[in-house]
């Protein structure tokens, strides 16, 4: 017991002083923000990545993430506070080590934890005696515990004995400019209660947000999907309505901002095309696969994620009902989406529905185009596509314009005094005079 107290409290001096040397396991949108961050710290910080592409652009100083200031990265570089390296060997240069990969889903809703396995296995290959490790992959309630650990102690080395280790997940929020990585409050779990006072400590000094503690990396791992299966689960509730809406011929947009003046009781949330991203699309359905194993059917969330799951269909079965207004059938028809992106002001198109919304329409014989200020070009199942300028000549030859993804900067006044039919599924031109016809979702 006196060596493991040793070993806390050799850690936390380390890393109070500044003299820990951390690391990032996979330079996204989540490692890369979060080992610059490291480095503004003041510490060392080695990054990690399979992919060499990214290795190089990080060396040299390019940033590739929007969270990420460049001019920062380049200064961070140049003093040697960060470097990134695709040999894993260099975790034994390390302190702390951060687990920031991909959890995807695979073709059949399950998780797929390969790309944790395969880092936990990397880091077990250098683990020495002393050393904090702290998953932030987005997963299912008992990774940390259940799939991390085992790896970990396959060593021979003991977790809360040898080696420290926590859960913290990522909040990372693409796009948003009032908060970021840095002052975002963050949640840790350890395995044990050293294990989380290691990690709290290591977190209060990167972070100018509050850090909170709760009691095992299980809490904090099912806080995470709860945070992300509330957003999902009322926005499809938005999305019901607005389906609903519509078929009343109600506003939903001014429903929702009548709504939204009561000071208790009731939050705002929109509806859209679809959700897209790496989380709130998926992130539930970890939680609906580990119910299973407790003989527990998520209900709701299922049935929130197939409302969800279903507005692309929504959406291109309204531009049908405009255009046969106009005695236009979608095959033949021109449609230029206005944003390819699934959220507005940035350039992440993963899981995108508006990408369905394309298939979609070009299924049913649509030519479609599509102008995007963030993604000009876009590569999906191995076809490259090209978009084109928002310009007065390219609305002019769309027989119905959708607003898909409401960038910032877009032309939504050239779109109103150009566009002869425009369907904004973002409310994105509610203040824009329209020469033309106007719909909303």
């Amino acid at each position: 017991m006196t060596s493991f107290t040793n070993n806390v409290s050799q850690l936390i001096d380390r890393i109070r002083d500044k003299t820990a040397v951390l690391g990032v396991i996979g330079l996204g949108y989540v490692g890369l923000p979060l080992a610059v961050e490291k480095a503004k710290a003041g510490y060392k910080v080695i990054g990690f990545d399979i992919q060499q592409k990214r290795v190089d652009m990080v060396n040299q100083g390019i940033n590739y993430i929007g969270d990420v200031v460049e001019d920062e990265l380049k200064e961070l570089i140049k003093q040697g506070s960060i470097k990134a390296t695709t040999d894993y060997s260099e975790i034994n240069k390390l302190d702390v080590v951060a687990i920031c990969v991909p959890t995807p889903l695979d073709s059949y809703q399950q998780p797929d934890l390969s790309y944790v396995r395969a880092s936990a296995g990397e880091v077990a290959r250098y683990l020495r005696p002393g050393i904090l490790v702290v998953l932030e992959s987005t997963t299912y309630p008992g990774t940390t515990e259940e799939v991390v650990k085992p790896i970990l102690e396959s060593t021979g080395l003991i977790c809360g004995k040898d080696f420290f280790l926590a859960y913290s997940p990522e909040r990372v929020d693409p796009g948003n400019k009032l908060y970021n990585t840095k002052n975002t409050p963050k949640v840790v779990g350890g395995v044990t209660a050293g294990c989380t006072e290691v990690a709290a400590t290591l977190y209060e000094q990167v972070l100018e947000s509050t850090v909170h503690r709760v009691s095992s990396p299980a809490v904090a791992e099912m806080e995470k999907i709860y945070e992300n299966t509330f957003r999902n689960i009322n926005i499809a509730l938005a999305n019901e309505m607005a389906i609903l809406c519509n078929r009343m011929g109600i506003d939903i947009w001014e429903v929702i901002d009548a709504a939204k003046t009561k000071p208790y009781g009731f939050m705002a949330f929109y509806p859209g095309p679809g959700l897209g991203g790496h989380c709130i699309p998926i992130d539930p359905w970890y939680l609906t696969w580990k119910a299973r194993e407790y003989n527990y059917h998520t209900r709701l969330i299922e049935v929130a994620g197939e409302i969800n799951n279903s507005m692309p269909e929504f959406v291109v079965e309204r531009i049908g009902h405009i255009l046969n207004e106009e005695r236009k059938p979608i095959n033949g028809s021109t449609i230029h989406l206005l944003g390819i992106a699934y959220k507005k002001d940035i350039d992440d198109f993963r899981e995108s529905p508006v990408i369905k919304i394309m298939e979609l329409l070009e299924i049913r014989g649509a030519t479609v185009v599509f102008s995007d200020t963030r993604i000009p070009a876009f590569t999906y199942k191995g076809k490259n596509y090209e978009g084109v300028e928002l310009s007065k000549e390219n609305i002019q030859k769309a027989d119905i314009t959708v607003v898909t993804t409401d960038h910032s900067d877009f032309d939504y006044e050239l779109l109103g005094n150009t566009a002869k039919i425009i369907f904004d599924t973002r409310n994105a031109i509610k203040s824009v005079k329209t020469v033309g016809k106007l719909y909303r979702l």
